[in-house]
């Protein structure tokens, strides 16, 4: 039995994973590692058209930063202006240009596999197979439907975190076709997350002749990753990822640079971790070490709102056969902005996969058309008779 809350052409809407993988294909082909505008930007123009083709007005939103341009598309709409659905993805992924070559396009069994597919090529696509396939059936929304795709997300949001805030603070709800999670699951609610700049600056001599005259900052650098890691417990991980220093062999070398990351479930704890990382800031054996603050994502906890939406969710995901658990997930998502400033946000909503950011990403095959007839739910039904 479905329920009054789903349209009555939704569990007969068609939606072929082949279809949806056609046009999910030159997405992935089209590389977008984030810190090269150039190339996101063409990940950009290859969204904005499929947009377009659905019938989108569709921008484009300068970039700053030296970071990529944004686009948002809103769909006509007979009340356009009203609050409405946010749907929020990102373009950018970690994969440098190149990763094709070992990461290719491919389908093998029931995995399609690719740069980005999954983190979150993979989700945006089945969002617009949602809004396609409504369109195709003459199913109007009852609120109006904007995108909003990004190009920083993967480095923390640094250059759209003000667009994301302000765009989802006119509507009424946020969807985030993030990667699904296990046992066709969602994500209600996202751990804090902050960023730092690591520099340790020494004292040059020549490595061969005069090697105990220098002070050698990468060595500096080494014994501080191992501080760094120290700082990890139960309640607030600490993680150097990025490590570079030194320019000629035969130079004790003089300059060692790192990013670190924190991750904490509550925003507490996530502050002691920060206060305790810039308290490694400081000098030792003539090397300066010095710990900066860099991007930082809240701590997103469900409230009441967010909770209504997933139970709208779950109650439209178990009429249509499936199950749909909720969890609070660490790898922070642009859904840690919206959810923390009170505007019901549902998260998770992409398709089901495994090992996004490695060589081996890539999505299950079959919970893309599954995933997209949950999304198209969603879309019909939000704002229905003025309920949640």
């Amino acid at each position: 039995m479905i329920p009054e809350m789903i349209p009555e052409m939704i569990p007969d809407l068609r939606f072929d994973a082949r279809d949806i993988l056609a046009t999910l294909e030159p997405w992935v082909l089209c590389e977008s590692p984030t810190h090269d505008a150039a190339a996101v930007n063409r990940m950009m123009g290859v969204a904005a058209r499929d947009l377009a083709l659905l019938g989108a007005t569709v921008e484009t939103i300068p970039s700053r930063m030296g970071l990529s341009d944004c686009v948002r598309a809103r769909f006509p709409h007979r009340d356009r202006d009203a609050p409405g659905i946010l749907v929020l993805g990102h373009l950018d992924t970690v994969h440098p240009v190149g990763t094709l070559g070992s990461l290719p396009w491919r389908i093998e069994g029931d995995r399609a596999y690719g740069p980005g597919i999954l983190d979150m090529k993979g989700g945006n696509v089945v969002a617009l197979a949602a809004i396609r396939a409504l369109a195709a059936a003459g199913i109007e929304t009852p609120l109006p439907v904007t995108v909003l795709f990004t190009g920083d997300e993967e480095v923390g949001s640094p250059s759209t975190r003000d667009l994301i805030e302000a765009e989802a603070a006119r509507h009424a709800f946020v969807l985030v076709p993030e990667p699904g999670q296990p046992e066709n699951g969602v994500v209600t609610g996202r751990y804090a997350i902050a960023r730092f700049e690591l520099e340790a600056l020494g004292r040059p001599s020549h490595a061969g002749a005069s090697p105990h005259e220098g002070r050698s900052a990468i060595r500096a650098m080494a014994r501080k990753i191992l501080a760094i890691d120290a700082l990890s417990d139960a309640d607030c991980t600490v993680s150097t990822g990025v490590v570079s220093g030194g320019q000629w062999v035969n130079c004790v070398p003089t300059v060692c640079r790192g990013q670190a990351l924190s991750m904490a479930k509550r925003q507490a704890d996530l502050d002691r971790g920060v206060a305790r990382m810039l308290a490694l800031s400081g000098e030792e054996d003539g090397v300066r070490f010095t710990v900066t603050r860099g991007v930082t994502r809240p701590v997103w906890e469900p409230d009441a709102g967010c909770m209504a939406l997933y139970e709208r969710a779950r109650a439209l995901s178990e009429a249509l056969g499936q199950p749909l658990p909720h969890r609070s997930a660490g790898g922070g998502s642009d859904g840690n902005f919206t959810g923390a400033n009170g505007i019901p946000t549902l998260d998770g909503l992409g398709p089901l996969g495994q090992g996004y950011h490695t060589l081996e990403e890539h999505v299950l095959i079959e919970s893309l058309p599954r995933r997209a007839r949950l999304f198209a739910a969603l879309l019909a039904s939000l704002g229905a008779a003025g309920r949640a």
